[in-house]
């Protein structure tokens, strides 16, 4: 999605339109409480522009009824082709929209707070098959497609790396959610990564999940 000076292939991306930022007396008291308002507006753009979207990150762990504690930004995943037109629906409601150096993502803000509008989770582009499984839950007071419980475990952990490998960021989420997720299905996708395999060996030795069946 980075383009080179002079290419015009996304003009929508590449140009941030004038709009009004909410005024600074409206933000909430707290910045988890912001993070929500910013979730919730943003959302309520794409929903009524009839974008196929869920919502990602910690604000969905909270939707599920994971832990209140939410990050310092908001996520959103769209399809690859959708891009452009969410962009533009986001301008027309008044945000600005930038194009960072990554070319997986664009950013915008609302109520002073960061939103990533993505469409590549863990190296793989966002799919019609991945937001077909989102839930529709409610996100404080306005209900909107939150990515399932096993996606968001899933691609989680195939983003570890050597050079990223933070389990103990991970380990609330999978505590908060493993009633909700799909343990075999996670260990399927997956697969025989050394990553995820040392995650979800940690989260048995913690008893988190159930060990894996040994074959017969």
């Amino acid at each position: 999605m980075t383009e080179a000076p002079g290419d015009e292939r996304a003009p929508d991306l590449q140009q941030a339109a004038p709009g009004p930022e909410p005024a600074p007396d409206r933000l909430p008291p707290d910045r988890s409480q912001a993070i929500l308002e910013a979730t919730k507006q943003v959302g309520a753009i794409l929903k009524r522009a009839g974008h196929k979207f869920a919502l990602a990150g910690s604000v969905a762990v909270y939707a599920h009824g994971g832990t209140g504690t939410l990050q310092h930004d908001t996520d959103f995943c769209v399809l690859p082709e959708d891009a452009e037109a969410v962009a533009g629906s986001l301008r027309t409601a008044g945000l600005t929209v930038r194009v960072p150096p990554e070319d997986w993502l664009v950013k915008t803000t609302c109520f002073d707070q960061d939103v990533d509008i993505i469409f590549e989770l863990a190296h793989q582009p966002v799919t019609v098959d991945l937001l077909s499984r989102a839930e529709e839950l409610p996100v404080d007071s306005v209900h909107m497609p939150v990515l399932s419980a096993t996606d968001l475990v899933v691609n989680l952990s195939t983003a570890f790396s050597e050079h990223h490998c933070d389990f103990g960021a991970v380990l609330p989420v999978a505590r908060s959610l493993r009633e909700k997720v799909d343990w075999p299905e996670v260990r399927r996708r997956c697969g025989d990564e050394p990553m995820p395999a040392a995650f979800l060996y940690l989260l048995e030795r913690l008893n988190v999940i159930d060990p894996e069946p040994e074959e017969r």
